[in-house]
């Protein structure tokens, strides 16, 4: 793995206080005017901007890898795709989520045809490494011509509730572009909902699933891992 670290020189503060202030922005449902909030409570003098340009700057290098650390995951692909409107115009946002709920990869098109799916499909393959063993969709047709043409021997299923998994993990999604008051510009909507896929499941432990003293463990791990990405 590629452990180049970030260069954060000729920044006024040091990576802490960065790679703190990106966290804050794509780990909970905080705008970048919050953000500058709740730095000034701690006596650091931020603006929204600066910020912003943090998450720019250094958000696609944290993603790349978070993403690598990752690996293959599941070998159940639950895929489904849920409408987003970007400056007026719709498009599409196409997520595949394996059987423990963790996001594979996203993509935003703005069609959800066959020749979308099967975009999506080969993005799946060659980021995985391999085919899945079983696919799950609803009963869009686009599914089943992309599946026909990109991995036929895999078994496909689209009986009702299939794909509940993937549909399910479009929440936090929603939930950020009603915070945001929607998205400025398809690139930026993939750049940001990937790193903030990355974040959001890297801390979502299942709190409710297990006793205290393992959810403490499992959270302090969570927070190495992000401090290596980081290098702070």
């Amino acid at each position: 793995m590629n452990t180049k670290i970030p260069s954060y020189q000729r920044h006024r503060f040091p990576s802490e206080i960065i790679s703190h202030a990106i966290w804050l922005y794509h780990r909970f449902s905080l705008s970048f005017r919050e953000v500058e909030e709740v730095l000034a409570k701690r006596g650091i003098p931020v603006t929204y901007e600066t910020v912003r340009q943090w998450c720019q700057k250094f958000g696609p290098d944290y993603a790349r890898k978070l993403n690598r650390r990752q690996g293959r995951l599941g070998d159940s692909w639950y895929i489904d795709e849920v409408f987003i409107t970007i400056r007026g115009a719709r498009h599409y946002l196409w997520r595949a989520v394996d059987q423990d709920g963790d996001v594979i990869d996203i993509l935003v098109q703005p069609r959800r045809n066959q020749r979308a799916a099967e975009r999506f499909f080969r993005r799946l393959l060659k980021g995985q490494g391999g085919e899945p063993r079983w696919l799950m969709t609803d009963k869009l047709r686009s599914y089943a011509a992309a599946h026909r043409t990109t991995m036929p021997t895999v078994e496909h299923r689209n009986h009702a509730y299939a794909n509940n998994r993937a549909e399910v993990s479009h929440q936090p999604t929603r939930q950020r572009e009603y915070h945001m008051r929607g998205f400025t510009s398809p690139t930026q909507t993939q750049r940001f909902l990937t790193f903030h896929g990355l974040t959001h499941y890297l801390f979502r432990l299942g709190r409710h699933l297990m006793q205290a003293a393992n959810y403490r463990i499992l959270r302090t791990q969570a927070c190495q891992v992000w401090q290596e990405v980081v290098c702070a």
